[in-house]
């Protein structure tokens, strides 16, 4: 693989957006979630009952423990908290400089903080994979602020080799886990005709994906599989047009979930991750700012390379041909497909390849640690050498340990597998577990509302005759409301209101929360439903009476003229979710008490410290401001500062770059004049420096302190 300089700051820039984007996401929802007359106040969550600060830190690790040495209680804690993790990242973003280590240390430390107190709101899987690739990015950013520099290290490829792994155990995983859960719409190819109106929060197009002929839903399904379970095995290829294609593909994928679903920063996230696939090289064809004479194959090398990558994704293709019967139907311009394996073959061929892929990835790591270890053998000056070793060898043990111990959650997708490793990597996995280190993945296990999805509706009443239904902003419940455009927020109530459809009220304690924080009138709740009370229908005085029904709703279909139709959405009743309950009622009360959601200790002073007023202020200055949009402000105007901070270098590259095309003929022309017994070859490696020619190797050794000035003066 070649140099990945590039790639690994571009790596590092996406993560400080994503790290922005989750923060501001998690802030504007703290109150109604987890304020003190939230759904689930986290302060439920920390028991303050002396022990020393190490003690409270290793059994729940989140800086929430230092609230009241602030003088802070912990929902404002979790506020200032989120504050500071948006504004870290907006540095981050902005100052290349402040993409360090310890910035990236910090950032993690915050967001871990959220997640031990978050509960059932932050228990999905991308917090997980944020967690994960954010602990990644404390191994993969350089040491900036201590080192002063941004200065390529030997042992960077070794590092960012873990982004890699990352991304093929959750894309890998994501795609066994389909058939392992032995899901009918999986194995008959016909998840995607339900996908569509059955996921969380879908988008308009979503509404016109539903519409696409079966045929087509199947093969998609059919091209998932490919992108997920194949295409992966690629990601550790030799051949570098193989991990392009293999790029290309997973980006693919990535942007049509994005087009057709809100799934809020994950699949960004993934998209970052994707980025370990690329090298330089790559990079810079897309900036177009490719040396002439960058890496210039030999046609005796190119050719086999060549016939072997054919080769390869032939061998993919086939295979896809054979595993789901694909024929091409002439009669109906179709092409049809079936899966032609049944479970015992794929559990089969899931134990073959489950640590073969193991071995690869350690053939691949030793593979990055080797040739690392020869750069620093090369590193000139004793001292400088010595330095460069240290930190390889600190390095490379990081990495293989962060690998060992993930092989623990990435065979759980095969039992055999599982049960075969060592009993030391167990007992590693289970003393780091609560750091969030690393996680087992595998999303769209199982293909919900085959029978039409799943909705429940509260509607409220003053009198208990007449019923008015309560709207919420994201998820389905008005039959004539689009569906929204959220990404990359995520409305966490809106996605539980989606899972306890899924079940009975039980299986949601939260829910009974809600509906008592309603029958109560609390704003900030009221603020998780709608951003613009106005438009809550019991926001000027609280509903006496609340309940909630189960529907199961469907997309509509076009008209026979082929006309649009006025609704987005049908909908059948379906039965009673929760019954009709009023503030005292026996069936809230005893919910309340049984999950410990009910206020028992009296309403607490608020705290006046200058921190928690100035915290206060910032609330009431983005108080009523809709999520998306303010996330979508600081990241556009982030990104619009970026790329204007940018323009000047990329205009003084190409300008030198551009300059050294138009000197290079007549460097040849000379050269060729004196000696005409230079090849090509060495002709080549002549260019121009104020008007004495000056070999690439004399050149190198100036850019690289010209590289080394410009580092120590950038932000």
């Amino acid at each position: 693989m070649g140099e990945i300089v590039l790639p690994r700051r571009m790596f590092l820039w996406c993560m400080a957006v994503i790290y922005l984007i989750a923060f501001v996401s998690l802030y504007v929802q703290i109150p109604g979630l987890y304020g003190n007359d939230g759904l689930l106040p986290a302060r439920k969550q920390l028991r303050f009952s002396g022990k020393p600060l190490g003690e409270q830190l290793l059994s729940s690790p989140t800086l929430l423990w230092l609230s009241p040495h602030l003088g802070l209680d912990t929902h404002t804690a979790m506020e200032l908290l989120c504050l500071v993790g948006a504004a870290l990242s907006l540095a981050a973003t902005l100052v290349a400089a402040l993409r360090d280590s310890l910035v990236f240390f910090c950032l993690w430390a915050l967001y871990l903080s959220m997640y031990q107190v978050g509960q059932v709101f932050l228990y999905f899987q991308w917090d997980n994979l944020l967690l994960e690739a954010g602990f990644l990015c404390i191994l993969v950013a350089p040491m900036t602020l201590i080192r002063g520099s941004r200065a390529v290290r030997e042992h960077d490829r070794i590092t960012f080799w873990l982004i890699r792994w990352l991304l093929f155990r959750l894309m890998f995983a994501s795609g066994v886990v389909k058939l392992t859960s032995r899901c009918p719409t999986w194995w008959g190819l016909t998840a995607m005709n339900y996908h569509y109106e059955t996921q969380c929060i879908p988008t308009p197009l979503a509404w016109f994906a539903h519409q696409l002929p079966a045929w087509w839903q199947k093969l998609s399904v059919v091209g998932a599989f490919v992108v997920e379970i194949a295409v992966p095995l690629l990601f550790f290829s030799p051949l570098r047009r193989l991990r392009l294609g293999a790029f290309y593909l997973q980006v693919l994928l990535q942007v049509m979930i994005i087009l057709s679903g809100n799934y809020n920063f994950f699949n960004l996230l993934t998209l970052a991750l994707c980025v370990s696939l690329l090298d330089d090289r790559h990079v810079r064809f897309w900036l177009r700012t490719a040396e002439p004479n960058e890496h210039k194959e030999s046609k005796l090398w190119s050719w086999p390379c060549s016939m072997l990558e054919l080769a390869v994704s032939s061998l993919v293709i086939f295979g896809a041909i054979v595993c789901f019967d694909l024929k091409v139907d002439t009669t109906t311009r179709a092409i049809t497909s079936k899966t032609a394996f049944t479970y015992h073959h794929f559990n089969n061929f899931l134990k073959s390849v489950t640590f073969p892929c193991v071995w690869v990835g350690v053939l691949s790591l030793t593979w990055e640690i080797i040739t690392a270890m020869f750069r620093c053998a090369c590193v000139s000056g004793f001292l400088r050498r010595f330095w460069s070793t240290l930190q390889w060898m600190l390095f490379a043990a990081a990495a293989a340990t962060m690998f060992t111990i993930s092989l623990m959650p990435f065979t759980y997708i095969e039992y055999d597998s599982n049960s075969k490793l060592w009993p030391g990597v167990r007992q590693v996995y289970s003393l780091v577990d609560r750091y969030q280190l690393v996680n087992s993945y595998g999303l769209f296990r199982r293909m919900t509302g085959v029978g039409g999805r799943p909705e429940v509706v509260l509607e409220g009443s003053h009198d208990g005759v007449t019923w008015t239904e309560i709207d919420f902003m994201y998820k389905p419940g008005n039959l004539s409301a689009p569906p929204p455009v959220v990404t990359p927020h995520q409305p966490r109530l809106d996605w539980q209101m989606w899972f306890a459809a899924l079940g009975d009220n039980t299986q949601a304690p939260w829910f009974s929360s809600l509906v008592y924080r309603l029958l109560q009138g609390k704003t900030d709740v009221i603020k998780l439903i709608q951003t613009d009370i106005t438009r809550y229908p019991f926001h000027q005085q609280p509903p006496t009476y609340l309940r909630a029904h189960r529907y199961r709703y469907w997309f509509t279909q076009p008209k026979e003229d082929g006309s649009y139709p006025e609704r987005w959405w049908r909908r059948v009743y379906n039965e009673e979710f929760y019954p009709v309950v009023h503030l005292g009622h026996p069936f809230l009360e005893s919910l309340l008490d049984q999950h410990g959601l009910k206020d028992k200790s009296p309403s607490r002073r608020q705290v006046n410290s200058t921190v928690a007023r100035a915290v206060r202020w910032l609330r009431a200055q983005v108080s009523g401001v809709p999520a998306p949009e303010l996330i979508w402000t600081l990241v556009g105007c982030s990104a619009t500062l970026c790329l204007l901070l940018a323009m000047p270098k990329g205009q003084k590259h190409a300008a030198d770059s551009s300059d050294r095309k138009d000197t290079l003929p007549d460097v040849k022309k000379a050269v060729d004049e004196d000696d005409e017994d230079h090849d090509e070859g060495e002709v080549e490696d002549v260019v121009e420096n104020d008007g004495d020619g000056v070999t690439n190797d004399e050149e190198e050794e100036e850019e690289e302190e010209e590289k080394e000035e410009e580092e120590a003066q950038e932000m």
